[in-house]
């Protein structure tokens, strides 16, 4: 048979013999990206997260106050509770032993029924099984009932190992067994575990700040909890404790970086709904039946006076960092509120409106709910799926606030007037900022001719090949434009300093002429309305003196993009130039050699002065270029500006840490806070070499 000239494929039968059948654990490990997310280094510490969470269960429920972490120089994981410990009796339905149900069978554990927990974050019993399943050697032991027990699992496969290690010999098959005898009150579950380097990547590393946050963040919503943390993987052990009795509003207080314009408010309410949900009658069915939940709603926020929000929201102390029901909530009560205050007021005027990012312009916030059986949407539990949490967090989020912003009170009354007068002008910069955005796109810049008259465009329309120069200074700009390739590079002068955004607002940065021109030229907006690929060019290029004051203009004009253009900055496309600092003019090159050499930094100009001299060849009193102005157009074209023979150094910062530690240098570098900065400058100076000063 042949279909349209081609033979009939081969192997075309489909039968049931054909059909894979995964049993136990096989389907974690033939697709371990389904319940940890993926198997890079967020995959590994999701596993570790797993039986943290287990521990911060039972402390959540009462049992236990402690937990210790260690990651051991073998590459282990070792976690510790005092809490209950595991059961270790025999389970009826399967034969097996509590310790063996919890880490070989998927969706079992004591979270499913109402007996054992009230509110957590493990709701799938699949944590434990996922993690035991991806190792390639697990052991743990529980103290209960007077007695220690202790099994081991390769692969999520239980035996006995003969030697430490994952690579010791393993039989299979051995049972839980009683190892040691204990004080008959003393409980808590110990296990230690190998991540199977057969599934993660080989660049997958478990990391320590990311652990220590997250063990931060857990105190803070646990009072009372103790963590200990242990790296043990350098020669030097690093430990860590963390213990909190102020709940979440001192995890408010740590995540606010501002100087406050309220002091930390906590909303707190509980609220009940029903919910259908299947549940095994009698004979085995799956019936809907109407269950009862409680919800328990406790946030704590703040007003500062800086611009930027921060919002984490949890469930059961489980982080959501992609919000859900909850957030939502969270967000319709506020803006409610606000907009019912402000109805009494003369702060707003006629067909103002308030928003959600009106309200969150300079808030901190710490959002938690706790109920039972939370829906979270995948196992990586990081948004919240139950539709009556909307609802009822945004009908207690609007009763509290409420009180709050129409408060008498002496203490209330001052700092709920500031935080509306706040939303308001936060309101009033939005709609200047929005009408200030539809006249950058460059469609409407280049039919309405509205670009800077100083801009030197280029020709070329290939946002690949454009390139943007912002040039300090009119004495510069008139030598780029005898160097530049009009055909794909622009020109943009700037006048001095500009603004330092950090310190300033969104209204004032947009009034700024130089800030103005510079997002207008770019195109593309600005702050949340940035969009990259309206941007008209493909680089955009920092042209500025090779002196103190070029370096402080580079250092503003990066401020400006980094706050509020940086998926430009994110994506690599923003540069500084290099111009040289000495040239050197040979008096008899030779056929073949360049009559000009230049240097871009002092150590170079000495090791060329010393290799020149050592060769005999002979050259004119080198010179020093104090401005980009003192360069022909000849010179700025070969050394700063064509493609063929310039250096850039690229402007650019990832997701994680190092853009929180951007962020950080930034706020302390340009913010508004000057004892960080004094400190800086004055351990600095220390470093200095007074001889390199040239005065």
């Amino acid at each position: 048979m042949t279909i349209k000239g081609k033979p009939a494929a081969e192997g075309r039968d489909y039968e049931a013999r054909h059909l894979l059948v995964l049993e136990g654990l096989e389907a974690v490990r033939k697709r371990p990206a389904m319940y940890i997310g993926s198997t890079d280094t967020r995959g590994l510490m999701h596993c570790m997260w797993e039986i943290i969470d287990n521990c911060v269960d039972e402390a959540l429920g009462g049992f236990g106050d402690r937990i210790t972490v260690a990651l051991n120089a073998d590459g282990s994981i070792a976690v510790d509770d005092v809490a209950r410990g595991i059961p270790v009796d025999i389970e009826p339905r399967t034969g097996l032993s509590g310790v063996e149900v919890v880490f070989t069978k998927l969706h079992a554990g004591g979270k499913f029924g109402a007996g054992s927990y009230n509110a957590t974050g493990g709701l799938h019993g699949v944590g434990a099984s996922v993690v035991n399943a991806l190792s390639s050697r697990l052991d743990v032991e529980v103290d209960r009932n007077g007695a220690t027990w202790a099994m081991s699992f390769r692969r999520g496969v239980p035996g006995s190992f003969a030697g430490d290690g994952p690579d010791a010999p393993f039989t299979p098959g051995a049972a839980l067994t009683k190892v040691g005898r204990v004080a008959r009150g003393r409980t808590g579950t110990r296990v230690r575990y190998w991540p199977d380097r057969q599934i993660f990547l080989p660049d997958a590393q478990l990391s320590w700040s990311s652990l220590v946050a997250r063990a931060r963040q857990t105190s803070f919503l646990v009072p009372g909890l103790e963590l200990a943390l242990t790296d043990q993987r350098a020669s030097e052990h690093v430990t860590e404790v963390f213990k909190h009795d102020g709940g979440i509003s001192e995890f408010c207080d740590f995540l606010a970086g501002d100087a406050p314009v309220t002091d930390v408010l906590r909303l707190q309410g509980t609220d009940t709904f029903t919910e259908t949900v299947p549940m095994l009658d009698a004979d085995g069915a799956m019936t809907p039946t109407d269950v009862d939940r409680t919800l328990e709603v406790d946030i704590a926020l703040r007003w500062g006076a800086g611009y930027d929000s921060t919002v984490q929201s949890f469930v059961n102390i489980i982080a959501t960092p992609k919000g859900g029901t909850h957030v939502q909530g969270f967000e319709r009560g506020t803006v409610r509120a606000f907009a019912k205050a402000l109805e009494g007021t003369r702060l707003l005027k006629a067909g103002d409106e308030i928003v959600k990012d009106d309200i969150l312009e300079g808030m901190t916030g710490v959002v938690t709910v706790r109920l039972a059986e939370p829906q979270f949407e995948g196992q990586t539990k990081e948004v919240l799926g139950t539709p009556p949490v909307t609802r009822l967090v945004a009908k207690v989020v609007e009763r509290e606030l409420g009180e709050f912003l129409t408060s008498n009170r002496a203490a209330q009354r001052p700092q709920a007037r500031a935080v509306m007068e706040k939303v308001v002008s936060a309101s009033r910069t939005r709609v200047a900022a929005r009408a200030h955005k539809e006249n950058q796109r460059r469609k409407n810049a280049l039919e309405s001719s509205s670009l800077p008259a100083k801009l030197a465009d280029c020709r070329s329309t290939d946002n690949e090949r454009s390139e943007l120069f912002i040039v300090e200074g009119d004495s510069a700009m008139g030598t780029a434009k005898l160097a530049r390739n009009s055909e794909f590079q622009a020109l943009l002068p700037i006048r001095g300093k500009i603004l330092n955004v950090q310190r300033a607002s969104v209204g004032d940065m947009l009034k700024n002429a130089e800030c103005a021109s510079i997002i207008q030229v770019v195109g593309a907006g600005s702050g949340r309305t940035f969009e990259l690929e309206q941007a008209r060019y493909g680089k955009v290029i920092f042209m500025a003196d090779a002196d103190s004051d070029g370096a402080h203009i580079r250092t503003l004009l990066a401020t400006l993009f980094f706050k509020y253009m940086r998926p430009l900055v994110e994506a690599g496309r923003v540069f500084t130039a290099v111009p040289p600092l000495h040239r050197f003019e040979l008096s008899s090159p030779r056929k073949g050699q360049d009559k000009y050499l230049y240097t871009y930094s002092e150590a170079e100009y000495q090791r060329k002065l010393a290799e020149l001299t050592k060769r005999g060849v002979s050259f004119k009193e080198p010179q020093r270029y104090k401005g980009l102005g003192e360069m022909d157009a000849d010179q700025l074209k070969e050394t700063t500006m064509d493609p063929r023979h310039r250096t850039l150094r690229r402007i650019t910062v990832e997701e994680g840490e190092s853009l929180e530690l951007a962020m950080a240098t930034f706020e302390k570098l340009m913010g508004n806070d000057v004892a960080p900065r004094k400190e800086f400058i004055v351990a600095g100076a220390y470093a200095l070499d007074a001889e390199r000063i040239d005065a």
